[in-house]
């Protein structure tokens, strides 16, 4: 890799970083880098985005647990619907070719988009809790497998099951979002790995500057609270629906 690169790696990774940790879609961010400018294979870039996702949400959830807004007894029973889902997700993601999975990205941005400008004042704050069982199990298990297939995306996905459909706040509904993708990333990173579809270097770099875009995120969502965040996710959601138009 020349500096070039690396500097685009690092960069991207720090706006991935801070946008998936308070939104969602900032793999539209990195994906496109690792497979324009790094020349990765799309399975490849997918697979090696996760180890940046991986460091990132280590970081995220230390970030959210020093603010005090992590609840994890609330989020242990959706923790088994998503992770079936995340292994079965990144799975089939292993057994399909390149060609396809650029297809599947293009169409994950429009729904990206459309996830938070669809009533985003919906997602100011908490309330009851409106999935009941075996719907919010079900509704987890999708949210996992998509997840673990291609990841870009799944933070808006997360934030609408746990906000809308599981009665959380903002700020702690993204909290949650960042344990879940927290526990289920090993085991969706051992599956591409297994497949020899991650590049562990280039997955560092890009991890160097997702780490930074998390920590950095952690303490304004604590900070600044739901009304902030609402505004990063319309922002992130129209950003991500232009990045496929212009593409």
């Amino acid at each position: 890799m020349d500096l070039t690169t690396v500097l685009l790696l690092v960069g991207g990774g720090l706006v991935a970083g801070f946008v998936n940790t308070v939104a969602g879609g900032g793999s539209v961010v990195t994906l496109p880098i690792l497979i324009e400018v790094v020349g990765l294979p799309a399975t490849v870039a997918n697979g090696t985005n996760r180890i940046a996702i991986l460091l990132q949400n280590v970081a995220g959830v230390a970030g959210y647990r020093k603010g005090g807004v992590l609840e994890v007894r609330r989020i242990l029973p959706l923790l088994p619907a998503t992770l079936v889902g995340a292994v079965a997700g990144a799975w089939t993601a292993t057994e399909i070719s390149p060609e396809a999975m650029r297809k599947v990205f293009a169409g994950v941005i429009v729904l990206v988009a459309l996830s938070v400008l669809v009533k985003p004042s919906r997602w100011l704050g908490g309330g009851e809790q409106r999935l009941a069982e075996p719907w919010r199990s079900l509704a987890f298990l999708g949210i996992g497998f998509y997840g673990g297939f291609v990841q870009a995306g799944v933070g808006f996905l997360l934030l609408a099951g746990l906000v809308l459909g599981g009665g959380f706040g903002l700020v702690k509904g993204n909290a949650a979002k960042v344990l879940l993708v927290l526990l289920y990333t090993p085991l969706t990173l051992l599956l591409f790995a297994r497949a020899q579809q991650v590049d562990l270097a280039v997955g560092l770099v890009l991890a160097a500057g997702n780490v930074t875009g998390a920590l950095l995120a952690t303490f304004f969502a604590v900070k600044k609270g739901a009304g902030w965040i609402r505004w990063v996710l319309v922002i992130a959601a129209v950003g991500a629906a232009l990045r496929m138009l212009l593409a």
